[in-house]
């Protein structure tokens, strides 16, 4: 059983993240600001992070920042999750660091196939060219 943490200051987008991926039989923690996002993943050491960009305390790039720092989270894949897709925030976030970047409202299936994707293959992780 995978762990996959979620963490989004919205009750009910974790609500709706975690009885899909409960139902692909993953266990799901959740985190409902940043801050408790990166407390919470270094006490549990999930298989794969759900950040919402756009949280209190530290935003979603602030938490991949605070965990790419560390090196137990090197190889962990972690996706973003936004309401306010705007042009160029997908590039963005791929720079930044995050393995995928989904936009809300989710479709449950491409959510389906997109966690099963990361938690498949794990991250990738890219070496910039000199």
């Amino acid at each position: 059983m995978k762990k996959v943490l979620v963490a989004d200051d919205k009750e009910t987008s974790r609500e709706l993240i975690r009885t899909v991926l409960e139902g692909s039989g993953h266990a799901v923690s959740e985190a409902s600001d940043g801050l408790e996002a990166v407390q919470y993943a270094r006490e549990l050491q999930p298989d794969l992070v759900i950040l919402d960009l756009h949280m209190p305390g530290l935003d979603g790039f602030g938490v991949l920042a605070e965990l790419r720092r560390d090196r137990n989270f090197a190889a962990t894949p972690i996706m973003a999750l936004t309401a306010s897709a705007m042009q160029g925030d997908r590039e963005r976030a791929i720079l930044a660091g995050f393995d995928s970047y989904v936009s809300k409202p989710i479709p449950l299936p491409m959510l389906r196939q997109e966690v099963e994707r990361l938690l498949t293959r794990g991250r990738e992780v890219k070496h910039a060219q000199a």
